[in-house]
């Protein structure tokens, strides 16, 4: 099984990092990436990290969210709020399992924002879902270390449980290209398709960001293998040919 990894967007307090390094720790969860810190390495870490210095050690500090889950087949993102970004919700258990299945199959990503303000509506475009701890509704804002101790629980649980149950899916297929895509691989074909759609003149008087991001709802949503995402590519490079060959391009 991949690991499940924790990426941390923007962290504003050392202390926080140290304490979220310990509750991931906690859990049996090692992989921290940290994206764009405003103060990494910190004394404040590595005293809150208090045993957890080996995951601190470990962690790899990136300067954009793409960089820290291009490998990842899923990313869920961690959000209180209600954003203007639709993204299928999940409690933290159901995170959990959906995590531990595909985590069978490719890296995965568990994503906390920054600890006044959380994700924007641009990172969350760049999850695949979104998961909400069910806090009271007067006072739902959790501390960083403390969300990422729920959903590292709920993942520790649901580990124990499968293992206690011996009920495991069946093995993955050993073909890569049976895979679901991973998050790089997904950019690209968002790149693709909006140059192509650019090229056939599709959006005409359709603006432009808001048929991106619900494209982008849909692919995320259905998780396309890299077979699936070649015969896209395909289909967007021959509409492209055509729309040149139309305009006497070619």
């Amino acid at each position: 099984m991949h690991p499940i990894r924790i990426v941390l967007v923007g962290p504003q307090h050392p202390g926080n990092i140290g304490s979220a390094a310990r509750a991931m720790k906690t859990m049996g969860l090692d992989q921290l990436r940290l994206v764009a810190p405003e103060r990494y390495p910190h004394v404040d870490a590595t005293t809150m990290a208090v045993g957890a210095d080996d995951v601190l050690d470990a962690s790899v500090v990136v300067p954009v969210l793409a960089e820290a889950v291009a490998d990842c087949g899923l990313v869920l993102g961690c959000t209180a709020r209600s954003r203007y970004v639709s993204l299928p919700g999940y409690d933290p258990s159901q995170a959990a399992q959906i995590l531990l299945e595909q985590a069978q199959h490719t890296p995965v990503a568990l994503v906390f924002g920054r600890e006044r303000t959380g994700l924007t509506n641009e990172e969350l475009a760049q999850c695949h879902g979104a998961v909400h701890i069910p806090a009271v509704a007067e006072f739902s804002s959790l501390n960083l270390a403390a969300a990422v101790q729920v959903l590292g629980y709920e993942v520790r649980r649901a580990m124990l449980n499968r293992v206690e149950d011996k009920a495991l899916p069946p093995a993955p297929s050993d073909d890569a290209d049976d895979q679901p895509g991973v998050h790089q691989e997904l950019e690209q074909l968002f790149i693709h398709l909006e140059k192509t759609l650019h090229a056939i003149d599709f959006y005409k008087s359709r603006p432009s960001d808001v048929v991106m991001q619900r494209l982008r709802r849909l692919f995320l949503r259905a998780q396309p293998t890299r077979r699936e995402l070649r015969i896209v590519h395909g289909i967007l490079a021959d509409a492209d040919r055509m729309a040149r060959l139309a305009r006497g391009d070619l």
